[in-house]
């Protein structure tokens, strides 16, 4: 497998350095990535770099995966439009073991010679000293060269700390340090990185006398050009107690025809061939959405698991189930499930020592919970047989008391199929 090749139909190449295919076609290489741990989870933005790490162990070279443990003390101003906030050393390290786990689901380290590696940039940096630093690293790179990154230039209008302006130099001595100690010839990362990649392979070029090579990928957007990544909760985290399984299904299955098309090659290993076939399967009957389940499946087994997938597939498919089927399945959910189901779904509190002691239904949905305005509307609703309590018909002789909470806390009720409403017992 040639990497630049299947990186390029993938739509996963943005910028390569002139000589890059070739070092890879003629040897190993062993190539790099950072990431900066300013959180203790990753999110499905890393995922492109992730997968740059997955394709290039694919094609049989050596992928190094950078913790920036020094890096993260100082915050990179690539992308950033004000400085960011400096993390304590307790955060630092907590969030660089978290993400040391979540990068070792997806490469294979079982090869201590030859397999993918995790490296810390403190390492190399703790016992650097200032004078040391700017003598041997800063005197290689002239004031006129760091002014002329983007990441620089876009902030010299509302400042810059000399803190995030030497970004660039600490960066490009890693590449420096890891080119000399671990014979790493490539950086990858995101098309926002180039400028700090080409510091490393000039600093390569003036204090080494050598030669390294980059490649960047494309900034993911999506097309109704909504940032990729975020919903209205948030980052789409890869920690499933940040962004649970069920909501990372979620994001995947709803995306539009046009990103799933995109993300789908991005995102999953799945070959040109399969993808196309899926794609002309799903423009033979767009509803099924086949495209995207193809993509959400894939990627939520390798981010999280198939057991997750599956109560995923499970709790979407709740909301179209009927009769006691639904009743029963329902009853099932846990506090947890319930609430990714219908985070977002209008609410209504009734205390909890009413609904042990029952409620008639027309209290319940009126003067109780607040759903509907008045006795009559609710009389008029059971007769139309438009109300549902957790997917079971309710009447007038209906009771609500503690059997009908889910998780212990929750009732679902619905005025016909999209009209819903969520009573906590409080």
């Amino acid at each position: 497998m040639n990497f630049i090749e299947e990186m390029t139909w993938r739509g996963m190449v943005h910028d390569v350095m002139p000589g890059t295919d070739e070092l890879l076609s003629k040897e190993v290489v062993s190539g790099y990535i950072g990431f900066d741990p300013t959180a203790d989870s990753l999110h499905i933005g890393n995922l492109v770099q992730i997968m740059t790490l997955v394709h290039l162990q694919r094609a049989g070279h050596r992928p190094i995966a950078l913790v920036g443990g020094a890096t993260g003390m100082v915050g990179d101003p690539s992308g950033k439009s004000q400085e960011r906030n400096l993390l304590d050393n307790d955060t630092l390290n907590h969030n660089i073991a978290c993400v040391e786990a979540q990068l070792r689901k997806f490469l294979d380290f079982s090869d201590p010679e030859n397999g993918a590696r995790i490296t810390n940039n403190y390492d190399w940096f703790k016992d650097f000293n200032f004078l040391d630093f700017i003598r041997d690293v800063g005197k290689h790179i002239s004031i006129n060269y760091m002014l002329a990154k983007d990441s620089v230039k876009s902030r010299l209008d509302t400042g810059m700390s000399f803190t995030e302006f030497t970004y660039q130099l600490v960066q490009g001595y890693d590449f420096y340090h890891m080119w000399k100690t671990m014979n790493c010839k490539l950086q990858l990362g995101g098309s926002d990185q180039w400028g700090n990649i080409v510091t490393g392979t000039e600093l390569i070029r003036r204090k080494g006398r050598g030669e390294a090579f980059a490649m960047t990928t494309p900034l993911i957007k999506k097309a109704d050009g909504t940032k990729f990544g975020k919903t209205a909760g948030g980052s789409v985290w890869l920690d499933k107690t940040k962004t649970s399984p069920y909501k990372f299904y979620q994001y995947w299955i709803n995306a539009s025809d046009e990103d799933a098309a995109n993300f789908i090659r991005i995102f999953t290993l799945k070959t040109k061939e399969e993808i196309e076939a899926i794609e002309a399967e799903h423009k033979e009957a767009p509803h099924l959405r086949v495209l995207q389940k193809a993509l959400a499946e894939e990627i939520t087994i390798r981010v999280h698991s198939k057991e997750d997938l599956e109560s995923a597939i499970a709790a979407s498919n709740i909301l179209f189930l009927k009769g006691d089927e639904a009743v029963s399945a329902f009853k099932g959910l846990s506090e947890e499930m319930f609430n990714d189901i219908f985070d977002g779904v209008p609410q209504g509190e009734v205390p909890l020592t009413a609904i042990e002691a029952g409620v008639e239904i027309v209290s319940f949905l009126t003067d109780q919970s607040g759903f509907l305005p008045s006795n009559g509307e609710a009389r008029r609703a059971l007769k139309e047989n438009s109300i549902s309590i957790n997917k079971a018909k309710a009447n007038n002789e209906t009771i609500i008391n503690s059997d009908d909470l889910i998780g212990g806390k929750y009732i679902l009720v619905q005025r016909g199929k999209k009209n819903n409403f969520v009573v906590k017992a409080v």
